[in-house]
């Protein structure tokens, strides 16, 4: 055993060890993590102008403080871009996080002082939580990759600025510095494929025990290394032994990475975003991620059909309920206020609190009142997959809106890497699927305001061509799931097979 895995045990034990105690302080925790907020708050030009020193309770600052998107807060983020102070929290942030918006174009997220060890200690306590439970350790003596966006940082109003991954690149322990991958040059090239291949040069040799990144991407890398090789990526890499990912749902993505890999290995699974690190997968044996209920951010959870109502029912952690889709709220301690993260949560614990994420507030389809939801159609693929034994890489699905009763349908654009004997019966099992899931959906089918949903299938690598012709290719960037319109439907359309 070599010095940081055998370093790592005790470390280990210690955060395993009180992360078990904050399970059962969750409620209190995040009481205690209101009160210091507002504490802070009142100092502040947002706390002024909302009445922090009145809000004393979560009840106080329910009424307070409105649920608001990003478009509501730009105002306040200007100001802070043009210079000024103590406006969100006290001080400046110490960067924007910059990341692309739905609907809101660039969105520069602050990120504070007291905000960025949210960001790092999530991450690590993550890992430490898995070696505790399993006992392995040996990852930590080997090489390891955090598939990423560029470190390198502009700056905006005089505050560094960048991709979220970047970012924290900078704050890498520098225990980990001599394990980690890419080198910072590579780390630095803007045009994925590129970076890609160079990615692929400085690893294919090395003694690959960790790789972490987000699923679509992290499969182009083990594609680009069979490629280049010939071999699993496990036959490759014989130590590699933990798998860390995040950004979207990893069930379909799942098999198609492990046949690339060539046998199973652990995964973590992680929940961070501009806006905060909200949970990790703190045991191999259950479902769902833990809150971080005692990390800087307060959670709110509204009932997801409501968050677009002008007063919607906001519930706090002592009122949540097992397998209700919420809508997630946050305020935090980089000047956040009842801020709509745009993601939606469901309960699989109380004891201690897990969660699930299902989806994307913006991202649904209710052209016809179905209001279909991201968990939703990826359960209903993957369960027709799995009985078809069809392989996904990668898909999204849009309305088709034709004039008179009975003629309009959802397209499923779907690119397989094994695709169904019939395509026809697949896309029959998956409607089926859907019905039994979305009593709407069934209930236009029965209607027959619907007809069946259709599958558009999509050429290889017809989703990396997309994204490259929007210029989204690499980094965090993501493929919605849904659409209520057809602006992607019209461009996959061209990449058909």
């Amino acid at each position: 055993m070599k010095l940081k895995s055998l370093l790592a045990k005790p470390f280990a034990s210690y955060i395993y060890n009180r992360t078990r105690k904050s399970m059962q302080t969750a409620l209190a925790d995040q009481d205690a993590v209101l009160k210091s907020l507002l504490k802070t708050g009142r100092g502040t030009e947002f706390g002024a102008g909302h009445g922090f020193a009145g809000v004393a309770d979560y009840a106080a600052f329910r009424q307070a403080v409105p649920v608001r998107d990003y478009e509501a807060f730009r105002p306040w983020i200007d100001k802070i871009k043009a210079g000024r102070h103590n406006v969100l929290w006290k001080g400046q942030p110490i960067y924007f996080a910059k990341t692309s918006g739905t609907t809101s174009g660039v969105k520069y997220i602050p990120i504070t002082r007291e905000s960025i060890p949210n960001h790092i200690n999530s991450a690590r306590n993550a890992l430490l939580l898995y070696m505790a439970e399993t006992g392995n350790t040996a990852f930590a003596d080997g090489k390891l990759i955090f598939l990423s966006g560029s470190p390198e940082l502009e700056r905006v109003g005089g505050i560094p600025t960048g991709r979220l991954s970047g970012i924290v690149n900078h704050h890498v322990p520098k225990y980990l510095r001599t394990n980690q991958l890419p080198s910072y040059e590579t780390n630095c090239i803007d045009d994925w494929e590129t970076k890609l291949d160079a990615i692929v040069r400085e690893t294919i040799n090395q003694d690959m025990t960790l790789i972490s990144g987000i699923p679509p991407w992290m499969q182009m890398y083990f594609d680009r290394l069979q490629e280049v090789s010939g071999k699993k990526i496990k036959d490759l890499f014989p130590n590699f032994s933990v798998l860390v990912h995040g950004g979207v749902n990893f069930e379909p993505y799942k098999a198609r990475l492990f046949e690339s890999i060539g046998s199973p290995i652990h995964s973590i699974e992680t929940f961070p975003a501009s806006e905060g690190f909200f949970a990790f997968q703190d045991t191999q044996t259950e479902e769902g991620l833990l809150l971080n209920t005692d990390s800087g951010i307060f959670f709110e959870f509204v009932p997801a059909g409501e968050i677009f109502n002008e007063n919607p029912t906001r519930l706090s952690l002592h009122e949540v309920q097992v397998g209700v889709n919420y809508a997630l709220v946050i305020s935090n301690n980089a000047g956040l206020w009842g801020y709509n993260i745009g993601d939606t949560i469901k309960f699989v614990s109380t004891d201690p609190y897990r969660i699930v994420v299902t989806g994307r507030t913006k991202h649904f389809i209710s052209a016809f009142g179905e209001h279909v939801i991201g968990e939703e159609v990826e359960q209903s693929l993957l369960k027709a997959a799995q009985e078809s034994g069809a392989q996904i890489t990668e898909f999204t699905v849009a309305p088709m809106i034709q004039q008179g009763k009975g003629h309009s349908y959802h397209e499923w654009f779907i690119e397989f890497e094994q695709r169904p004997a019939d395509l026809e019966r697949f896309a029959a099992q998956v409607n089926e699927n859907l019905r039994q899931k979305n009593i709407y959906y069934d209930d236009l089918m029965r209607g027959n305001i619907l007809l069946p949903l259709r599958i558009t299938p999509v050429r290889k690598n017809g989703f990396i061509d997309y994204m490259k012709s929007v210029g989204k290719l690499g980094g965090q960037n993501k493929v919605p799931r849904l659409s209520n319109d057809r602006r992607i439907a019209e461009e996959l359309v061209k990449f058909k097979a």
